[in-house]
Order: C-alpha cells, then structure tokens, then sequence
C-alpha cells in the first residue's frame, strides 16, 4: 500500500475520530477545562489550581471513556468521588455526574459551533477506500455517530465502535487494545493487518499493546516525541502527508 504510506501487509484501516477525522478535540478540551475548574472552585475556593487546557488534557483524559476521564484526572489532584450511575444529573458531584455534566456542555457547543472534518483526513479516508481496504472509526465518544453526521462523513466508514458499542459489548476503553481489536474483528482481519491512526497518548498505547501492523500517530498538539514514545511507527502533522510521502 505505498500510495497510502502503508506497510504493504495493511488490509484495513481504524481511525480515531476526535482530533484524527474532526476538529473537535479543542471542544471536548474546553468542555473538560469548564467541568473541572467549575468543580474545583467549589471544592477548593478561588485559589484552586486549573484544569490545564494542554497537560492535564492529553495525559489524564485524551482519548479516555468519559468516567475513566473523570477518576484519572481527580487522582492526579488526589481526589476521589462516589461513583454514582449513568444517569446522574450534571448537577451531582459523582464521578458520572461530572461526566454527564461534561457531556452535556460537549453537546450544547457542537450544537452551536457545528462540527468540522479536517479536509487532509478527508482526502486520506478517500483514497483508502479508493484502494479497497474497509475503514473503521473507534472512537471512545458516545457522541460519534452525531459527530460524524455533523462533519459529513459517517458514509465513509464501514463500522463504527464507539462508546455506546462498548458499553454494550462491555469493551475496556483506551489505552486498553479491546476496542481496536473489536474492529479488526468486525472487518474481518488480524490485528497485524490493520493500521491505527491516532492523536491521543491512550490510543497509541492501544495500538502499540494490541500488535497491530502499523500504527500512525497524528499530531495536531506538538507532542511528537511522545507519540514516538507510546508506540507510533511514524509521526505526521496531517493524514494528508502519507499521500505527499508514499512508501
């Protein structure tokens, strides 16, 4: 597959979704930043210490389900909450409560903002269909097939497994491999056949843990070497440079 820059032994494709196929990375970002520091000020008083917009962001919730989001950016401040359930209002301080509270500000900005596809992401997925290899989005959001319809480009993939899909086949999320693996399945190939394209830190984990043949990190927040670090075979600033840079 040298005119998609890809190892010729590649039969499928998985992508990411968020800040991979849409530019909607900035917006769950905002949506975490205005969670927590609501959260946090409450909690702590006006001298609390911010949810940081890059560091916190791609170490503790980037490309994690959204309760595992949740409990990995409180343990980093030393906090934990009840669990509580699914259906928590945003108003409850549980671990679900804050997810949903989350959520909801996620929603009511792509609502207002509307949703677009990076046109290099575009172009890729194209000329990879163009090839012949079936495409999957996984992506830990439930919200992906509302996102994908917003960009325009839910009829570009054969499968999707998501957070509801998870949910329901009771798939461990990102950096775990299961949900990778759920879609290499459900196309029909090995893991080894198949090509990760990610952007978050615990989706390369997932690809590197799950064995895949190629896994390609997209950096969209300057953290290249670190990609490289969590299991990336190569590095590129758009989908659109592995067409310029063919094998």
């Amino acid at each position: 597959m040298r005119k998609l820059g890809l190892p010729d032994a590649v039969r499928a494709c998985l992508f990411d979704m968020d800040g991979v196929l849409t530019k909607t990375a900035a917006v769950h970002d905002a949506a975490w930043k205005q969670t927590f520091d609501d959260f946090l000020r409450r909690r702590e008083g006006p001298d609390f210490r911010p949810f940081d917009a890059a560091a916190d962001y791609d170490e503790y919730v980037d490309g994690r389900p959204r309760a595992d989001g949740v409990r990995v950016f409180l343990a980093s401040r030393g906090i934990e909450l009840p669990e509580g359930s699914d259906d928590d209002p945003p108003e409850l301080d549980t671990v679900h409560g804050l997810g949903n509270r989350k959520n909801a500000l996620l929603l009511e900005k792509i609502r207002t903002e509307g949703v677009e596809a990076y046109p290099g992401s575009v172009r890729y997925v194209e000329a990879v269909r163009a090839a012949g290899l079936p495409t999957a989005v996984v992506s830990s959001s439930a919200n992906a097939q509302d996102i994908l319809t917003s960009a325009g480009i839910q009829a570009l993939f054969d499968i999707r497994i998501d957070g509801i899909v998870a949910a329901e086949r009771r798939l461990p999320g990102k950096p775990h491999p299961d949900t990778y693996l759920a879609a290499a399945h459900d196309l029909g190939v090995e893991p080894g056949a198949a090509a990760v394209f990610e952007d978050a830190l615990a989706g390369m984990d997932a690809g590197r843990s799950g064995a895949f043949g190629y896994v390609v990190g997209v950096d969209r927040a300057g953290q290249a070497d670190a990609l490289r670090e969590h299991g990336a075979d190569t590095v590129v600033d758009d989908l659109a440079e592995l067409l310029e840079n063919r094998r």
